[in-house]
């Protein structure tokens, strides 16, 4: 079977037959130059090299879907199935009714030997999108059919979301990511994909904590001692501080796409994905 990649915005014609929806943020130019670049090198069979111009030309546009989508199928056409699944995940967290992406987290779940979490992704795909008569041929490779998948999944979450009295779950918090705690039992969640610091009290209230521009793509956060929040700002390339008594400041700058962050004593530690390193700040 042939594995086809997805079209550029600036090459029009290419070898492709699938057409994904259009992302919502349109990647800047010199993320479609290397995009462009990628296309090229799989034209050529230089898939390696094809595959570093698609993570390059993601780690400048991190919602770039149809980079991701060719890194994927070219992972996947090396049979390199974990590392595909892995990548196509990245897509349905940003685009969840990206149901080409679904179908090939199924796919790769079924070859990987994972036929639970095959059926899984299958249930997201409804009846009406293009995909759905592969979804139904794979359906009937794990000997059932997507009617039967859709039903046991449901049954499974209905199951699975009842929580113990003595448990909470704090509701309606687009795209959560970081999360930390202040010495008063305050949780500070960030909302990743609307920008906001959100703070559940230890009598469960919900409040907007921090709604500021500066605060672009949140990710990782932690707090210190004194009551100082941090935060891995992934789309602004920098990292916040959020002092106890609510102001926001730009504690580091120029950080290539901070993730994860720790302290220890007075030393904060901040992982960048962009430079594929760890930076250590004292505090």
């Amino acid at each position: 079977m042939l594995h086809m990649i997805k079209k550029s915005a600036v090459l029009l014609l290419l070898m492709l037959i699938l057409n994904m929806p259009a992302i919502a943020e349109e990647p800047g130019n010199d993320a479609k130059l290397i995009y462009n670049q990628g296309v090229e090198y799989y034209k050529q069979g230089e898939f390696e090299r094809s595959m570093e111009a698609f993570k390059k030309a993601v780690a400048l546009e991190p919602n770039y879907i149809d980079a991701y989508y060719n890194l994927g199928t070219i992972l996947e056409k090396l049979e390199q199935y974990d590392a595909a699944l892995t990548v196509f995940k990245q897509i349905i967290v940003r685009k969840p009714d990206d149901y080409e992406s679904v179908y090939k987290a199924a796919l790769l779940s079924s070859k990987l030997g994972d036929n639970n979490n095959a059926k899984a992704y299958l249930a997201l795909i409804p009846q009406s999108a293009d995909v759905a008569p592969e979804a139904q041929k794979l359906a009937n490779m794990l000997q059932t059919d997507m009617q039967t998948i859709k039903a046991e999944e449901k049954a499974k979450k209905a199951e699975t979301t009842k929580i113990p009295q003595s448990n909470d779950v704090y509701n309606n918090i687009p795209s959560p990511t970081g999360i930390t705690t202040d010495q008063q039992g305050n949780v500070y969640i960030a909302g990743f994909s609307n920008n906001t610091i959100y703070k559940i009290t230890p009598q469960g209230q919900k409040i907007v904590f921090i709604k500021d521009v500066r605060v672009n793509g949140p990710i990782g956060m932690v707090s210190d001692a004194s009551g100082n929040i941090y935060i891995a700002n992934y789309n602004n390339n920098n990292v916040l501080k959020i002092s106890a008594t609510g102001e926001v400041s730009v504690l580091l700058g120029n950080v290539q796409k901070p993730y994860g962050l720790h302290i220890a004593g007075n030393i904060l530690y901040v992982s960048s994905q962009g430079s594929n390193s760890v930076i250590k700040y004292v505090l």
